[in-house]
């Protein structure tokens, strides 16, 4: 039996743990630096930042989706960003990331959204087969372009640039 519903802010911790579980999943688990504070003062508080969906199997958390609103100019609607979908090793094959999915799906009907978009590895095959599998399409003439840490700041104060 899967469950999705709505985190709370008691489950920060949970939420924290997936975050670091996917990290270590893509491989760079020292990226993941968030804490519970960050998580509940820019999730949980009068305006959040975004929201998450927890899965449930059996009783037990099995996943989790992390999305949050964008807006095309193009289309002058608002847009569904999914920013992580993290499901445990030890329960796929269950039907939860589709779980999870259709219910984004449902949250951008029900915002209006015209898009809903997310990001994945060139080399996670298995995620990219099965997102195709449900008529998303890979959008290859489009690079993300990111500018963090400290380059955030000299570039806001016209300083040269260092490396990423």
């Amino acid at each position: 039996m899967i469950r999705v519903r709505k985190a709370a802010a008691a489950d920060v911790p949970l939420i924290l743990d997936f975050i670091r579980e996917l990290a270590t999943y893509e491989r760079e688990p020292e990226a993941a630096v968030a804490t519970e504070a960050d998580l509940l003062r820019d999730g949980f508080g009068s305006e959040p930042r975004f929201h998450v969906l927890i899965a449930e199997r059996n009783g037990e958390p099995a996943g989790f989706a992390f999305y949050f609103f964008t807006y095309s100019t193009w289309r002058g609607r608002p847009c569904l960003y999914l920013e992580d979908l993290f499901v445990r090793p030890e329960q796929r094959r269950h039907g939860i990331g589709l779980t999870l999915l259709r219910e984004l799906a449902k949250v951008a009907v029900l915002e209006h959204c015209e898009r809903f978009v997310w990001q994945v590895l060139d080399w996670n095959t298995p995620a990219i087969s099965f997102y195709e599998s449900l008529g998303a399409k890979a959008l290859k003439e489009w690079i993300t372009m990111r500018v963090e840490g400290e380059n955030i700041a000299r570039l806001a104060n016209g300083e040269p640039q260092t490396e990423s």
